[in-house]
């Protein structure tokens, strides 16, 4: 195993991040032994002392530090470059080393990893994950320092992505990625077998959005992903961000805005439910070699002809691939109502129901969802929901 982390002017941070790393112990508060895995600090373009100060902690640390420094192209210094180059690093050195069948995992340098991320990786990627996402959350005196509205509105965030990651995993579960679960993927914790890293081409060369793109590559190639609630990370809540329109970027604006947008994926209840049962309904009839059975295509609002073009292009492309180009050739579910801080109360509590309704039918089934009209289904089993 190698943590690939990309450092850009993190002077001040990185010796918080690798005394995280090296004080990795098991689920029964064992250290890991020595040499457990490898660190690799990719040092790219930096002007202070991030590479001195992450080769002096070498000697102390339990398992190594390898401190590659280098100077990216103006057109590629940005965050997800710097990833990529990291995470390609750890896998040539993997490669070189004879481990074909090793990990590479990645956090950020202003981030601070649970101290069982390792173990409890390792365990997802035994249990048949091929990628783990970890669960991200902001270091809490930092984020205590933003003040009460800023807190709050996080609060009712992520009140409704749990809700919503619910819902996906009632109406559409799958056994490799089971609830509890979230529906975030970020650079913070990632973890990936080499082979799948490989299989892909490595992480997708972009600016930003690289670690999400990367999950969704994994899962168009058939990879399973795993969103762990057990694999966990602290990050900073900085504006400074090294990353333009990144996190930080987006957290500033948040702050300064308290009604700036919510993140696209987050979509009203019904809407998502409605999603949610078609994306599990057709994984089904896919499963009983049904999908020719194009009942589904008037929930989804897809002509005969149209349902019966995407099920011949499904020969050729995965399931995930499959579904996005359903979602992209249905006005139904390739609208997209943008969610303000100040909609999530009612949001929330219309995922309740939601949630109450599809908890009385714990197993789904390919005629649960031919019976239900999709797109009032909530509104059908709990009419308060109205």
């Amino acid at each position: 195993m190698i943590v690939a982390v990309p450092a850009n002017n993190e002077a001040e941070r990185i010796e918080t991040c690798l005394a995280a790393l090296a004080a990795q112990r098991d689920r029964h508060g064992r250290p890991l032994p020595n040499g457990s895995f490898e660190i690799l600090i990719f040092a790219n373009n930096c002007s202070d002392g991030t590479a001195d100060i992450a080769a002096a902690m070498s000697p102390v640390s339990a398992h190594p530090i390898t401190v590659v420094s280098e100077t990216l192209a103006a057109e590629n210094a940005n965050a997800g470059w710097a990833r990529k180059r990291a995470m390609d690093l750890a896998a040539n050195r993997l490669l070189d080393a004879g481990n074909p069948d090793g990990l590479i995992l990645t956090t950020d340098a202003d981030s601070v990893v649970g101290p069982t991320w390792i173990d409890a990786t390792r365990q997802a990627i035994a249990e048949g994950a091929d990628c783990v996402a970890g669960y991200i959350d902001a270091q809490p005196a930092e984020i205590m320092r933003l003040g009460s509205a800023f807190i709050q509105r996080g609060r009712l965030e992520d009140l409704y992505l749990s809700a919503v990651a619910e819902i996906y995993a009632l109406c559409d579960p799958r056994p490799h990625d089971p609830w509890p679960n979230h529906r975030v993927s970020s650079g913070a914790s990632l973890a990936v077998r080499l082979d799948a890293y490989l299989s892909i081409g490595g992480l997708p060369p972009k600016p930003v959005g690289e670690d999400a793109a990367l999950t969704a590559a994994l899962e168009k190639a058939g990879f399973r992903v795993r969103h762990s609630m057990d694999v966990c990370v602290s990050t900073s809540c900085r504006f400074d961000g090294r990353a333009k329109g990144g996190a930080a970027d987006t957290m500033r604006l948040r702050h300064d805005v308290l009604e700036t947008p919510c993140d696209d994926d987050l979509e009203p209840a019904l809407a998502a439910v409605r999603r949610a049962l078609l994306k599990g309904w057709l994984r089904r009839l896919e499963d009983g070699g049904n999908l020719g059975n194009l009942a589904w295509a008037r929930k989804a609002g897809l002509s005969a002809a149209d349902a019966e073009l995407l099920v011949k292009r499904r020969l050729h492309v995965g399931f995930e691939e499959f579904w996005l180009q359903a979602v992209d050739a249905s006005p139904k579910l390739r609208s997209r109502c943008v969610l303000r801080p100040s909609d999530l109360p009612h949001q929330i509590r219309r995922a309740s129901m939601c949630l109450r309704a599809l908890r009385k039918t714990p197993t789904l089934t390919p005629a649960t969802y031919d019976r239900v009209d999709i797109a009032d289904y909530a509104i059908l089993l709990e009419p308060a929901a109205a």
